[in-house]
């Protein structure tokens, strides 16, 4: 007997892996296209030629998929309506080499998830690849980085010399008296969160001294404000310790007033980068043992939340927030 086939259909979960992946690859594209259209050192231009030729492919892969299941195709953004490929460079080479850096550890957590989340084989085979490329567009990278000498690695510690179980509840002090020294799960999650405040540092203030509407460039410079706060709390915490801290990119960005990209592009980008900041934030959260530390990220969570909030009531404002797609309203339906 001939084996019974039938087709599946996209879960929410799935669905949702697809739609988000269309928006921000299709804002990749903007970004890299003028980036790489500017660039001036070639290794940097062909690790973004590769990371474009990776977004153009989801892109086409994506559009295979919905068009397969009868799905709208999301708008995202476009080379026609969002960039401006004649404004001179907003940014230097070395920054963009840090801020596709960022956005690549934020494409690996993203696809790690979508992994997790799906059970279509297509679904599972397509995003494992997206994995299996983006870290060696992360492996890309890096080579460059070091070999420019634009990487800041982590704070070293020395190696122990022993293993040791904690055997007292001042461990988990932090507000009062003597602090133990942080442990290397907490300076990690600090450098790392670290690295991620100050690429939406540079990418606030350049977008803020470009920004056309008032309101969101008002937003722009709060959110500037809001991330340096954070970044320097981490600071003085590794100061403290006589631990280093990554480096501060906020040098690199040109003396342009000419926007590259469109406010609609500059506001969701930030928005989106400050939405994955509280996930970070409590991915930090979940491994700090020290109580002032947990409180500093508790503190963050709640600062980007709101700002993230009000990013998005902007967008709504200007009809820029395109709406994921939603289960079917029940209520209403039942009146008809």
């Amino acid at each position: 007997m001939d084996k019974m086939t039938h087709h599946v259909n996209l879960t929410s979960a799935e669905i949702a892996n697809l739609w988000t992946q269309y928006i921000n690859d299709s804002l990749s594209i903007c970004v890299l296209t003028h980036a790489i259209e500017k660039a001036k050192d070639e290794d940097i231009k062909a690790v973004l030629e590769f990371a474009l030729s990776l977004a153009k492919s989801h892109i086409v892969k994506i559009t295979e998929f919905f068009t397969q299941e009868q799905f709208p195709i999301p708008k995202g953004f476009s080379l026609e309506e969002d960039v401006n490929l004649n404004a001179p460079p907003l940014f230097t080479d070395a920054f963009m080499i840090d801020y596709m850096h960022a956005m690549t550890l934020l494409g690996l957590s993203g696809y790690a998830g979508a992994v997790s989340t799906s059970s279509r084989e297509d679904q599972l085979d397509y995003f494992i690849q997206c994995n299996i490329e983006t870290m060696e567009l992360h492996k890309r990278i890096l080579n460059v980085m070091l070999n420019k000498g634009l990487y800041s690695k982590p704070a070293r510690i020395d190696t122990p010399t022993q293993v040791d179980f904690v055997d007292q509840q001042h461990y988990l002090a932090g507000w009062y008296g003597k602090k133990r020294p942080l442990n290397a799960m907490e300076i990690s999650g600090m450098n790392i969160n670290m690295k991620k405040d100050i690429v939406k540092i540079v990418l606030e203030l350049g977008f803020g001294q470009v920004c056309q509407t008032k309101d969101i460039q008002k937003y722009f410079y709060r959110g500037k404000s809001i991330c340096k706060d954070h970044f320097d709390t981490f600071s003085k915490l590794l100061t403290k310790e006589d631990l280093s801290s990554p480096n501060s990119w906020v040098s690199e960005v040109t003396n342009t007033t000419v926007s590259p990209y469109s406010d609609k592009l500059m506001l969701f980008h930030i928005v989106t980068l400050v939405s994955a900041a509280i996930g970070y934030y409590g991915a930090g959260l979940s491994v700090s043992q020290r109580r002032d530390i947990a409180l500093e990220y508790t503190k963050f969570m709640a600062d980007v939340g709101l700002y993230a909030e009000d990013g998005a009531q902007l967008l709504i404002k200007y009809g820029w927030l395109e709406k994921p797609p939603l289960a079917a309203d029940r209520k209403n339906l039942g009146k008809a």
